[in-house]
Parts: C-alpha cells; structure tokens; sequence
C-alpha cells in the first residue's frame, strides 16, 4: 500500500485561493516520477523527474476530481486512473506518483504516494492509482 503525504505549499494554495479545491472548477491530474518528494518546498510539477515509457503521456493522467461539503467537512474525491506500458517496457526506477492542479499555470503540487520501492511495467502491462472512496478531507 502507498504512503500518503501531503505537500506542504499545498495548504498556501489553498488559502490564497490559488487552488480550486472545491468542485471541478480545475483539473487534477496524477504524475508517475522518480524522484522522492521534498514535501516542504516541492510546490510544481516541474520540481518532479517523470518517468519516460510509451503509454505514458507527460503531466501523467486527469484523476476526474470531485468535492462534496457536509457540514464544515470537504471531501475530494477521484476516479482510479491506469496507464498501459505499450511498445515496451517502462524504467524501473519508478516509485511515486502525485497529484497536481493541471489548471494552475505551474502545474502546482498537492500530494504524493511512495509506493515503498521501484517498480517496473512490462510491455502490455498496467499500473492503476486507487484512490478508494476519498482522495482528501478538509475539515
């Protein structure tokens, strides 16, 4: 199972309202890199080292993100994206994935997932990101 953290500048954004957290105003988007996250000063895609495989799209995939309100308590949720290595096989120094406001001009960082250790996808194979039934509370 992969390790949540979230980026510290994230909540910044937020409070700015330079983030659209609420609704589906902006696009989400989840990245696969390399390159372990620096959590308090990572805040754009472009601090990340993607990995480079037929199959995968630079930017990584649009997660569908939704927000509901219940009372003082937002949830985000997040439709489960799989990418397919085609033509060959991915590098296997891949490791984390996250999450980021592709709307923003400078693609801006919300949350990463280590996956633990490296991981490789063969020709024909799939890697899915599961979000289960919440991508993030707000409360």
């Amino acid at each position: 199972m992969a390790t949540f953290t979230k980026y510290e500048p994230f909540i910044q954004f937020l409070v700015n309202k330079e983030i659209d957290f609420f609704g589906t105003e902006d696009t989400f988007k989840a990245a696969i890199h390399t390159d372990a996250p620096v959590v308090a000063t990572d805040d754009e895609l472009a601090d990340l080292t993607q990995i480079t495989g037929t199959g995968y799209t630079a930017g990584g995939g649009d997660i569908q993100n939704d927000s509901t309100r219940s009372g003082g308590t937002v949830t985000l949720t997040a439709v489960d994206f799989t990418w397919t290595a085609t033509a060959a096989d991915w590098t296997a120094t891949a490791r984390y994935v996250s999450i980021h406001d592709d709307t923003s001009t400078t693609d801006k960082l919300m949350c990463s997932y280590d996956y633990g250790a490296t991981f490789a996808v063969g020709n024909g194979e799939t890697f899915t990101i599961d979000f289960g039934a919440t991508l993030a509370t707000i409360a």
